[in-house]
């Protein structure tokens, strides 16, 4: 019995729809510490999904990314002018980048 191997899963994205997929990148401490490994942060659509990120992240900054890890940040409950109100739950992804490849967030 022989398993056949997969098939990549070639996603295309237009340039408007990689634009909207990536919300913007994520500036925290923690994401410049593991941009030194290679990982770059962003921010994008709640209804992303990895191909689509990783299309969007390759066509856009021209490089070639290995692994999209995501995860969701619920909004929490917090108070606003004295009454309750919720923040927005957030879809994060973590991209890492092929050996030698470097995206300038700073622009510096």
């Amino acid at each position: 019995m022989s398993i056949r191997p997969k098939k990549p899963i070639v996603t295309r994205v237009s340039q408007a729809k990689a634009y909207d997929t990536i919300v913007r990148p994520v500036i925290t401490e923690k994401a410049t510490m593991s941009s030194e490994n290679g990982q770059v942060s962003f921010v994008v659509r709640n209804d992303a999904t990895k191909p689509e990120i990783k299309a969007a992240v390759e066509m856009l900054f021209d490089v070639k990314v290995v692994t999209v890890n995501t995860l969701i940040t619920k909004g929490k409950i917090k108070m606003f002018r004295g009454r309750k109100g919720r923040r927005s739950d957030v879809k994060k992804a973590i991209v890492t980048l092929a050996e030698g490849q470097t995206i300038e967030i700073m622009g510096a």
